[in-house]
């Protein structure tokens, strides 16, 4: 009778609780449920980076596989404390405050969906306040762990819940080495006509 009872147990581990875990993974989003919502695409809105002219990225875009599953829900910047950071496109300052002992700055972009997100940053801008492209939102703030030994600004992406690549928000032009310069040619004939 005592084999019988452990078998049945085992029974029961080996099929019950798989199956609610799977459920409740399912329920999060995770293996086993429905993929997210497809958005509509990221415009590339943005008129500047967060903080220098092209910052070495030091961590980039990790999505996670589940909703609460490891991964990088943004891009780590390179940056000096006291570093300005900017708005990266025009729009309403959102939040502009401490979150666990971390100065942030969250920006809901104008005309979409979405907000950006910088941290750590000491704010120069308040809660509802207009901010357009390449305005100074706030400084780098110095120490935290985030970013191991070096300072760095953690620039993220929202639409709703949902976390996005930031890095989308750039035009190619600031992706690339920036806009094509022409430079004068001495010497060479005009063309006629």
């Amino acid at each position: 009778m005592l084999v019988m009872r452990r078998a049945m147990r085992w029974m029961w581990a080996a099929t019950a609780l798989p199956l609610a875990l799977g459920a409740a993974a399912g329920a999060r989003g995770g293996a086993g449920g429905p993929p997210p919502p497809a958005g509509p695409p990221v415009p590339a809105v943005a008129r500047a980076w967060p903080v220098g002219v092209r910052p070495p990225v030091l961590r980039g875009w990790e999505p996670p596989a589940t909703v609460y599953g490891p991964g990088h829900r943004g891009v780590d910047l390179g940056a000096v404390p006291g570093a300005p950071v900017r708005a990266v496109a025009a729009g309403r300052v959102s939040y502009a405050g401490r979150v666990a002992g971390r100065g942030v700055v969250s920006v809901a972009l104008t005309g979409t969906d979405l907000r950006t997100t910088y941290e750590p940053v000491t704010a120069t801008v308040e809660k509802g306040q207009e901010v357009v492209a390449g305005e100074v939102v706030g400084t780098v703030e110095p120490g935290g762990a985030h970013c191991g030994a070096r300072s760095c600004v953690h620039w993220g992406l929202l639409r709703g819940d949902t976390y996005l690549d930031p890095v989308l928000l750039l035009p190619p032009w600031l992706l690339n080495a920036g806009p094509s310069r022409l430079l004068p040619v001495l010497g060479v004939p005009l063309p006629e006509g």
